[in-house]
């Protein structure tokens, strides 16, 4: 017997459950300050604020390149838990979670565009396979302006 597609409740407790690791639990993104913007599939999207301990060159106030590929490779991962989430209607969040617990980068790829200046950064991202082991991603970061900033590429152990 197959369990029933996950109603609009169940959905809204994965997606709060997701935001919840996401933004707290894994606490390096806590410390990036890095916030969940959309968990569609296909449109997830996150946001985090300037500050100064994101400053990686103190004369320009440019964002750190490794806060870039940080913010890259978990909104990648992020992008990956979404799509998981929708090949798997049936499964109730806890069940979804648990999948979650495999989920580990094997290879990013981050190409810096321009500095990293603005006051807000966003980020985009787009899973571009899934498959029963391995999962790619393709991300975007860009400025309070619409300037793109950096592109990343990442390969994901997902199982």
């Amino acid at each position: 017997m197959t369990a029933a597609p996950r109603d609009a409740a169940e959905q809204a407790r994965l997606e709060s459950a997701l935001t919840e690791l996401f933004e707290h639990r894994i606490t390096f993104n806590q410390l990036l300050g890095l916030q969940v913007g959309s968990l569609q599939p296909g449109a997830v999207q996150l946001g985090f604020r300037m500050r100064p301990e994101l400053v990686g060159h103190y004369h320009y106030g440019r964002l750190h390149g490794g806060v870039i590929s940080s913010a890259l490779d978990a909104l990648g991962g992020l992008a990956l838990m979404v799509e998981i989430a929708a090949r798997h209607p049936h499964e109730s969040t806890a069940q979804v979670m648990q999948r979650f617990t495999k989920i580990g980068t094997i290879d990013l790829r981050v190409d810096f565009l321009r500095q990293g200046l603005g006051r807000h950064f966003s980020g985009h991202a787009e899973v571009t396979r899934l498959g029963g082991r391995v999962g790619t991603t393709q991300t975007r970061l860009t400025n309070d302006e619409g300037d793109l900033i950096a592109t990343g590429t990442a390969a994901y152990i997902v199982s």
